[in-house]
């Protein structure tokens, strides 16, 4: 199955983006954090190099997880799921502080695993999807012209006679109109009656607190004879029903089993789970009570990082392969206070640098979804233009610098709620605005904001 995987994988090019080209990417979306790009870059290109090794050799070779220690709003996780989009890999992100000891209320840890492998097969689906597309979306055609023009009665006559022919003829010719005016758009307005699956299904009871995705049973999938899929009739406009038929016949051609086993070799061989806040779930010294439970989900996480197999609904997946990265804040807690087996499973660690303003001036106006290239594009849909001047970008970024000194540092999250705070105003009335050009310069920023700027209780603005 490795093999296989293997295979697969190194068929794709973004596995073999260089470091540098990596980071350059990254660069695009997160400013700063080099140190951090760096080390995630070495990780996704070591994936690559494993797929060159002999099968044996690939199998010993193990992921280097990262942990990631940073204040909050630094870029920690907008590094994750940037790489993962690179390498066109599983992701997913949880909270270590969801999580609970087994035996107590709470998500099991292996539950993330299995959540993983769901991302895979919609992926995976996706994917498949978009091969299929033009055949589903030919038999979906064919549908919806039967029921346009329903087939006509056998003849009387018999098939063979001349009638029966002249008949068929007609209505063939009669069902190529129909064809080019479905194509051509001008069956648009038309409504016609199609058999929507329900969507409801069975509610089940939790057990002992469990649910049943918890326990990994869906006995829907286990015993699909008890629960069939029902359909109920429904008037859709003809294109909207189009694309319900497409989605129904792509759906027929897929093999999901396949899907399946491809989902699984994908999560297994370049799987990213990113854990956050584990240093919530770090012993602290001298402290009873519920850092006992703390102490017990790193032991649960231990097995998952070192390399386990868990059961999901779609067959054994094993965990030795996929690349953890932790992050947290260490503000309390430091990365020693994790259990020593769990600090010796993520060998890389690398320090987030805090943000200031000259980091938030280039979060503003660098990325390529920069706030104030949202902003900008957001008030264009309205007619209004917003002029950002380099002093007024620079005034943000004080003010923005200015809150997290005074206040919480919650990182370029706090730009968040200054832009917000700037341009509600014009947001309001950008309706009445249509055709006007409003300028974001120095004097703007302070009027908007001028009582943040004389007051030293800033509580209210902390998100």
């Amino acid at each position: 199955m490795a093999t296989i995987a293997l295979r697969e994988l190194s068929s794709s090019s973004a596995e073999s983006l260089t470091p540098r080209e990596t980071v350059a990417e990254l660069d695009k979306y997160v400013v700063g954090q080099a140190k951090a790009k760096r080390a995630v870059a070495i990780a996704l290109r070591n994936r690559f190099r494993r797929q060159r090794l002999s099968p044996a050799m690939a199998e010993e070779v193990a992921p280097k997880n990262i942990l990631m220690i940073g204040p909050t709003g630094v870029g920690k996780t907008e590094i994750a799921r940037r790489l993962a989009r690179l390498a066109q890999s599983p992701f997913l992100k949880v909270e270590a502080s969801k999580f609970t000891e087994v035996g107590y209320v709470g998500r099991d840890v292996e539950s993330m695993v299995r959540d993983l492998v769901e991302i895979a097969v919609k992926m995976l689906r996706e994917e498949r999807e978009v091969e299929v597309r033009e055949r589903a979306r030919q038999a979906a055609e064919e549908r919806v012209l039967d029921l346009l023009l329903p087939p006509s009665p056998p003849s009387p006559f018999g098939e063979t006679s001349p009638d029966a022919q002249a008949a068929r003829e007609q209505l063939q010719a009669t069902r190529e109109r129909l064809r080019e005016q479905l194509r051509a758009g001008r069956l648009d307005g038309k409504s016609i009656e199609v058999d929507v699956r329900d969507r409801s299904t069975p509610s089940f009871e939790v057990i002992q607190g469990s649910s049943v995705e918890e326990i990994g049973v869906n006995l829907r999938d286990m015993l699909p004879g008890l629960f069939p899929g029902k359909t109920r009739r429904r008037r859709l406009p003809v294109p909207e029903a189009l694309d319900y038929l497409t989605t129904e016949e792509a759906q027929k051609l897929i093999d999901m089993e396949g899907v399946a086993r491809a989902a699984i070799e994908r999560v297994e061989q370049a799987g990213i789970i990113f854990i956050d806040e584990i240093d919530k779930i770090a012993g602290r010294e001298g402290q009873q009570g519920p850092d006992i439970s703390r102490e017990g989900v790193q032991r649960d996480l231990l097995p998952l990082v070192e390399g386990t197999t868990v059961n999901s609904k779609y067959g054994m997946v094993r965990t030795d392969h996929i690349l953890f990265i932790a992050a947290g804040a260490f503000h309390v807690s430091k990365p020693s206070d994790l259990i020593p087996e769990l600090q010796g499973r993520f060998p890389i660690r690398v320090e987030l640098e805090a943000l200031g303003r000259d980091e938030f001036v280039r979060i503003l106006t660098e990325p390529e979804s920069a706030l104030i290239k949202q902003y900008t594009a957001l008030m264009a849909t309205e007619g209004v233009t917003l002029d950002f001047t380099a002093d007024g970008i620079r005034r943000i970024a004080e003010l923005a610098a200015l809150v997290n000194d005074r206040t919480e540092n919650i990182g370029a999250r706090r730009l968040h709620t200054l832009m917000e705070r700037i341009l509600d105003d014009v947001s309001f009335r950008a309706p009445e605005l249509g055709g006007q050009t409003v300028t974001i310069d120095t004097a703007y920023v302070d009027r908007m904001v001028e009582d943040i700027a004389r007051s030293d209780d800033l509580s209210r603005y902390i998100l």
